[in-house]
């Protein structure tokens, strides 16, 4: 059944005026790379910009940030809006706030909370009605995205402009560097320099003791315990922290045991955002699957290697376009395939890219 929509008396002129607001529901990375279109918006309107999310990592991901203005996280957009009271709240949020230039980046899920909000779809605009260029860069096409607007507001929005930059951003508060350094000085971990490495995922994660040959971002334990060695050769005086999610541990232990080397710290389930993002942002560099840490590290200006499944490197390198990162593919048999990268290539990769930084 189709949603009535409720005009709340915003007249034109009157929309153009209230702050831009994004609509994106996206895991740990695709709100990372969402900071590039979030500053490009703030920069051309001059005024912070809203965020309708979900996730419990966005909040301690986005908040703090300075283009961000209220965000209103909800659990699930999936669940029946009558019986979630994220959802019921963020309708109300809505008609309070009034409608103002809307941009709705997902797929078709959310859009009937903005009708129920009261935001007339002319107001809305759509990232679907653009198209991908071929091998375009998701900075690129945020940038793009930026400088549109809703058809009901055309003439009366900023006028598009220049990026002053194509790489997301985060920025650490010093409360957060504050809460890291505590955590690093009761691990013993603060008095030398540490190379992340994440080798896991969601999907990784899931497969528990199944085999997990054939997942996408899959990387045998084997590798990883090889680039380690690598590492500790190349850096001696180096700690190697493994990350991730609780259900990842298992596999960062096996990794860490199969390296037969001390010094190798298994981090996973021991960080939460808030603290993930300063140990990220003081690491000497990162290595890691094609996943949102990897994407936080690049955003916050530490050399990130990353290795790429079947997702295009062109499109969603880390961090957006950032001059500090080295995105690897494999082929296997005609087809990109993680397995196609070998342990010399990601060492090289790492080499090249920290330079100076090889030895402290």
């Amino acid at each position: 059944m189709a949603i009535s929509r409720t005009w709340i008396g915003t007249n034109a002129g009157a929309a153009a005026e209230q702050p831009p607001l994004v609509m994106r529901f996206g895991a740990f990375g695709d709100m990372v790379l969402l900071t590039i279109l979030l500053r490009h918006l703030y920069e051309r309107f001059g005024k912070p910009v809203d965020v309708i999310s979900s996730g419990v990592w966005t909040r301690p991901l986005l908040e703090g940030q300075p283009w961000l203005g209220r965000l209103m996280v909800i659990r699930s957009r999936r669940t029946p809006y009558f019986l979630s009271r994220d959802q019921q709240r963020l309708v109300s949020w809505l008609r309070q706030r009034t409608a103002g230039p809307t941009w709705f980046c997902d797929l078709s899920l959310g859009m009937d909370l903005l009708e129920r909000g009261g935001i007339p779809a002319q107001y809305i605009f759509d990232d679907r009605e653009i198209d991908w260029q071929l091998d375009e860069c998701i900075a690129d096409r945020y940038i793009r995205i930026g400088n549109e607007g809703p058809a009901g507001l055309a003439g009366q929005l900023p006028p598009p402009r220049p990026a002053s930059s194509r790489a997301a951003q985060l920025f650490v508060s010093d409360t957060a560097r504050g809460r890291a350094q505590e955590w690093l000085v009761a691990r013993r971990l603060a008095d030398r320099p540490y190379i992340v490495v994440h080798p896991g995922s969601r999907r990784i994660a899931r497969r528990s003791l199944r085999s997990r040959v054939g997942i996408d971002k899959y990387w045998p334990e084997a590798r990883w315990s090889t680039v380690i060695r690598a590492l500790r050769d190349l850096q001696p005086d180096s700690t190697v922290m493994l990350t991730g999610t609780k259900s990842e541990r298992q596999f960062n232990t096996a990794i860490a045991e199969n390296s037969g080397i001390k010094g190798v710290h298994n981090a996973a389930d021991e960080l939460p955002v808030e603290t993930l993002l300063p140990i990220l942002e003081q690491a000497h560099s990162m290595i890691s699957v094609d996943t949102g840490p990897a994407h936080a590290a690049a955003a916050l200006g530490t050399p990130t290697v990353a290795l790429y499944g079947t997702a295009s490197s062109v499109v969603f390198r880390p961090g957006g376009a950032t001059p500090h990162t080295a995105a690897l593919t494999g082929i296997i048999e005609g087809a990109q395939n993680i397995l196609g990268i070998s342990t010399d290539e990601v060492i090289a990769a790492w080499t090249e890219l920290v330079g100076g930084r090889a030895r402290w």
